[in-house]
């Protein structure tokens, strides 16, 4: 399930791309599948480990098969990124800003390691999906989810916060429609309450959509992405300097 439009990012083969926030890495395998060498960051090590496990089973099925293509983890903290100046063509940092207390910091490290002439696709939640969520269960977010989301960004917000430092914002849309009512779901019904029929249900639905991806859910969630996408996406540039 991708949040990011591959597209608009502007990638292409041989390009040096930072995941930060990896996770699991579904942003990071794609950008690898797409012939660009990657580098998954995040700070959680057990899911840098699986992570690293399936890029070797993507390089023993073959699926990169391409030799100049690289595929690294690293277990690093946005705040301190452990990578010189100007390292990457582009950047993908999905879902981590919402997290971090010291954003500002996250993103002047973003700048910093990002070259002149290269692009950064931040994601966040989406201000109307996230506020429901905070409204309907306060173990949601922080302070009683530890780690978890600490502030709701609207999109004038994050494009501000990304041109302080030195960005120059551009393209954004909305993503994953299908996803905020499951959302609010478990959060009206309690997050560890797996066993829920409607949570359930609605769990088999998304589950369907992200394998088979039939011409129903996916015109749905486009046509409503741009009122109940949960996720927002800001690709923004490094100036070139003149």
């Amino acid at each position: 399930m991708l949040t990011v439009d591959y597209e608009v990012l502007g990638l292409r083969p041989g390009m040096s791309v930072l995941d930060l926030g990896a996770g699991f890495g579904r942003h990071a395998f794609e950008t690898a599948r797409r012939g660009a060498s990657v580098v998954a960051a995040d700070l959680a090590l057990n899911e840098m480990v699986q992570t690293r496990d399936t890029f070797a089973a993507m390089h023993h099925a073959g699926e990169l098969a391409d030799h100049r293509v690289s595929a690294t983890v690293v277990q690093a903290n946005g705040l301190t990124l452990p990578f010189a100046d100007c390292s990457f063509d582009r950047i993908i940092a999905s879902e981590v800003l919402e997290h971090v207390p010291d954003d500002l910091a996250v993103m002047r490290e973003l700048f910093r390691v990002l070259r002149p002439g290269g692009r950064l696709a931040a994601t966040v939640p989406a201000a109307l999906p996230e506020q429901i969520c905070w409204w309907l269960n306060d173990d949601y977010h922080a302070p009683k989810s530890v780690g978890g989301h600490v502030r709701i960004y609207g999109r004038p917000e994050l494009r501000a916060k990304l041109t302080s430092v030195g960005f120059r914002p551009g393209p954004s849309h909305r993503a994953h429609a299908l996803h905020s009512p499951y959302w609010w779901l478990k959060c009206a019904v309690g997050l560890d309450n797996t066993d829920n029929p409607a949570v359930k249900s609605y769990l088999k639905l998304l589950t369907w959509d992200i394998v088979k991806a039939p011409k129903l859910t996916r015109t749905a969630d486009r046509v409503l992405n741009p009122v109940l996408g949960k996720s927002l996406v800001v690709y923004s540039d490094r100036p070139v300097p003149s």
